[in-house]
């Protein structure tokens, strides 16, 4: 075989190796995941809280699920993006205050 035709076939491996590392999420796991069991042990604070008539456990599980939720909204932000943009507003920042500097000087000069 050619040294292309190994690379093909490499690179075809590699594409289905990404497809079943992907099909081997399983179920169980998604179910199973960090969010899953906050808002369950959520549910379960607070309906052990409303059935016993406990504030703290209603007050525990009211605020776990809304870090929950918040868990929720933070991981699915694209913070790549973010950085890059908060990275390009502090340059720009900077370039101003360069700019504003140097006109003070010829200013003064």
């Amino acid at each position: 075989m050619t040294p292309e035709a190994d690379d093909r076939k490499d690179r075809s491996y590699g594409v289905s190796m990404d497809d079943k590392e992907k099909q081997e999420i399983s179920l169980i796991g998604r179910l199973l995941s960090l969010e899953a069991l906050l808002i369950l042990m959520g549910i379960v604070s607070l309906g052990y809280g409303i059935a016993r008539s406990q504030v703290m456990n209603i007050f525990w599980g009211v605020v776990i699920l809304v870090g929950a939720v918040v868990l929720s909204f933070v991981r699915k932000k694209d913070w790549k993006k973010h950085w890059e943009e908060l990275e390009i507003e502090k340059r720009r920042h900077e370039e101003r205050i360069k700019a504003r500097n140097e006109g003070e000087k010829d200013g003064k000069g």
